[in-house]
C-alpha cells in the first residue's frame, strides 16, 4: 500500500486564493463605511482600499485606475524585497553615478537618439564620444573610425557580425563563390549575445571548447583548426565573464595572419570588449602586455558597455568600426524623417539619448587619469579579496589577476604575501574574482555544497551566483564576484569577514541540517514568465549544456 506524501498538501496551497476566499466582500465594507471615496483622499496610501480592501492588478489592466500617490506607495514596497543594486556582486552593470550625472541624465530623460534633427546639441555629444572612444583604443592615422550607440553590447556585437558576414558576401559573390555556409568562431565561455547573433541571423556557430590550459577561455589553437574559406571572423573576447581573462587578440591575429599568408583568405576579429574595453585603456597591466585594438591591422571592430565600466547606468553599449569602409554601404539607412535627414545602422530605432549625455559627463569629468583610479581600485581590491580567500585554505581562485604576472595556478598559501605596486605586477583580467571550494575543504567536508555559500549570502543581501564553468568544464562549479567602482575597502572587508562566517556556519552544521540551505522555490510570476529551469531542476532543460553557449553571465 503506497502511503501519502506528507508533502502534498503542502504543494497544493495557492496563496492567492486562501486570500481572495478570506478577503471580506467589498461591497458589504463599503456599506459598514470602513471604506469611501472621502478615505481616499485624505488619507495616506495606506488608507487606501490597496491596503487592506484589493490587491492591486497583477496580470490585467484594472477597469479603473488609481491615486498615483497609492500606487506609487504600493509599488515601492513591493520593490523593497529586491536586492539592493550594490550588493548584486554578480552584475558587471554599474549602480552608481554621482549626481550632476544624474541631474543631467533625469533632465533629458524625455530626449530620444532618433531624434536628430530635434536634438542636436545631444547628438553633438555622441559623436563627441565615439571620437574619444575610438582614440582610447588606437583608430590608426589616416582611417575614419565610424560608430555608434547601442541599448548595450548585445546591440553592438550583433552590428559588429552583421558587418563581418556582409563584407564576406560581397567578397564571395565578387568571386562568383556561394555565400551559404557562413561560419563564426567563439569559445564556449562566450556570453549568450554572440551566440544569440549566429543563431537570429543564420551563421554557424563554431563554439570551442575552453579548458584549463586556455584560461577558460578561446584557445588559439582550436581557431588555427576550425577557420576555413567560409569564415566570416572570429569573436574574441576582452574579459571573459566567467573568471575575467582576458583573451590572446594578438595571438588569434598572428594566427590569421599567417592563413592568409597561405591560402590568401582574409579573416577578420571582432573584439566583444563589454567590460575590457573600458579598462584595459586606462590600466597600468592593459591587456597584459600584447596589442588588442585597432593598433592590430586584422582587428576591424570593437564593441563596448557604457554601462559596465564606462560607469553609466544600464541602456548604453557602442560599437566603433576602425574606418568606414568596414561598415557595408548595404547596411546603411538614410533616412528623411523628424524634420532632416540621416544615416541610421543600428537594431533600434528609438532609443534613450539620457545615457549618451551620462557617458559623455563621465569621459569629461573623470578624463583618463580619473577613469585609471578608478580601474586601478577596482582591481587592487579584487587581488585583496582573492588573497583573503585563499589564504582561508578554504577556497582557491580560478581567475589570476591577484597572481604575479606570468604564474597562472595556486602556488600555496604562501603566494598570498606577494605585493606588486600596480596591476601591472599582476596577470592583466577583469576585476573579477572567481573560487571555488579548495580540494582539501571538499575532501574534510564532503557535506557541504558550494550552493550552500551563495544562498547564506543572499541571506546576508549578497548576490553571488555559484554556476558550471563552460562545457567540457562544467564538473567544476564556481562562484564569481565583480568588484565594481561602488566596492569600497569598508564594504570590501566587510564581505570578507561575512564569506568567512558563512563558510564556518555551514562547517558548523549538522549534515542533515544543511538541505536547508538549498535554493528555494520560484515565484509565479518567474512561472508566467520564462520557460527556464532554476538551480534545481537545471538537469530537465531541453538542450544539455554542451549544446552551445549555456549560461550568459553579466
Amino acid at each position: 500500500m503506497k502511503l501519502p506524501d506528507p508533502q502534498a498538501h503542502i504543494r497544493q496551497v495557492d496563496p492567492d486564493e486562501i486570500i481572495k476566499t478570506l478577503h471580506e466582500n467589498p461591497i458589504e465594507a463599503h456599506k459598514r463605511h470602513i471604506f469611501s471615496e472621502r478615505a481616499i483622499s485624505q488619507s495616506t496610501p495606506y488608507g487606501s482600499r490597496y491596503s487592506a480592501q484589493q490587491e492591486i492588478s497583477k496580470f490585467e489592466i484594472p477597469q479603473e485606475g488609481a491615486p498615483a500617490e497609492s500606487v506609487r506607495q504600493m509599488l515601492k514596497d513591493e520593490l523593497d524585497l529586491d536586492g539592493k543594486p550594490n550588493l548584486n556582486l554578480a552584475s558587471f552593470v554599474g549602480t552608481y553615478m554621482e549626481r550632476e550625472a544624474e541631474s543631467l541624465m533625469v533632465e533629458n530623460l524625455s530626449k530620444n537618439m532618433s531624434d536628430a534633427d530635434e536634438y542636436p546639441a545631444m547628438m553633438d555629444m555622441h559623436a563627441r564620444c565615439i571620437s574619444i572612444i575610438a582614440h582610447l583604443w588606437g583608430v590608426q592615422k589616416g582611417e575614419k573610425a565610424i560608430g555608434t550607440a547601442t541599448t548595450g553590447s548585445s546591440e553592438a556585437i550583433h552590428l559588429g557580425g552583421l558587418a563581418m558576414k556582409r563584407r564576406w558576401q560581397e567578397k564571395r559573390r565578387a568571386e562568383g563563390k556561394e555565400t551559404s555556409k557562413p561560419n563564426i568562431l567563439m569559445g564556449a565561455n562566450a556570453q549568450v549575445a554572440l551566440e544569440k547573433f549566429a543563431r537570429y541571423f543564420e551563421v554557424e556557430a563554431r563554439i570551442l571548447d575552453v579548458s584549463e590550459k586556455s584560461h577558460y577561455a578561446l584557445d588559439p589553437e582550436l581557431v588555427k583548426k576550425k577557420i576555413d574559406e567560409n569564415t566570416i571572423g572570429v569573436f574574441v573576447i576582452l574579459g571573459s565573464t566567467y573568471t575575467g581573462h582576458y583573451e590572446p587578440v594578438e595571438k588569434i591575429s598572428k594566427i590569421l595572419d599567417e592563413y592568409e599568408a597561405k591560402t590568401g583568405i582574409d579573416i577578420p576579429i571582432h573584439v566583444d570588449g563589454a567590460s575590457g574595453a573600458f579598462i584595459a585603456p586606462f590600466t597600468f597591466a592593459k591587456a597584459g602586455g600584447p596589442k588588442w585594438n585597432f593598433e592590430l591591422p586584422r582587428v576591424k571592430s570593437i564593441n563596448t558597455s557604457g554601462h559596465k565600466f564606462g560607469l553609466v547606468y544600464a541602456g548604453v553599449g557602442w560599437i566603433i568600426w576602425r574606418d568606414e569602409v568596414y561598415l557595408p554601404k548595404h547596411l546603411v539607412f538614410e533616412l528623411h524623417y523628424l524634420g532632416g535627414t540621416e544615416e541610421s545602422y543600428t537594431l533600434n530605432f528609438s532609443r534613450p539619448g539620457a545615457q549618451i549625455i551620462g557617458q559623455y559627463f563621465n569621459l569629461i569629468h573623470l578624463g583618463f587619469e580619473g577613469f585609471r583610479s578608478i580601474m586601478e581600485n577596482c582591481l587592487t581590491n579584487a587581488r585583496l579579496l582573492s588573497k583573503a580567500l585563499e589564504a582561508s585554505g578554504w577556497y582557491i581562485c580560478v581567475s589570476d589577476i591577484h597572481r604575479k604576472k606570468g604564474e597562472f595556478s595556486f602556488k600555496g598559501v604562501q603566494e598570498t604575501v606577494f605585493k606588486g605596486k600596480t596591476s601591472a605586477d599582476y596577470n592583466a583580467g577583469l576585476p573579477v574574482v572567481a573560487f571555488r571550494l579548495s580540494d582539501q575543504f571538499k575532501k574534510d567536508h564532503p557535506q557541504i555544497k558550494q550552493q550552500s555559500v551563495s544562498t547564506l549570502l543572499r541571506a546576508k543581501q549578497y548576490i553571488v551566483p555559484n554556476y558550471p564553468l563552460p562545457p567540457k568544464e562544467a564538473s567544476t562549479e564556481i562562484l564569481r564576484i565583480v568588484v565594481r567602482e561602488s566596492m569600497s575597502l569598508d564594504l570590501l572587508d566587510r564581505l570578507i569577514g561575512d564569506l568567512y562566517a558563512v563558510t564556518r556556519t555551514l562547517i558548523d552544521t549538522d549534515a542533515s541540517d544543511l538541505q536547508a540551505y538549498q535554493p528555494g522555490t520560484s515565484t509565479v510570476e518567474k512561472q508566467h514568465a520564462s520557460a527556464g529551469f532554476d538551480h534545481h531542476n537545471r538537469h530537465k532543460a531541453k538542450r544539455p549544456m554542451h549544446h552551445g553557449v549555456h549560461r550568459a553571465v553579466c
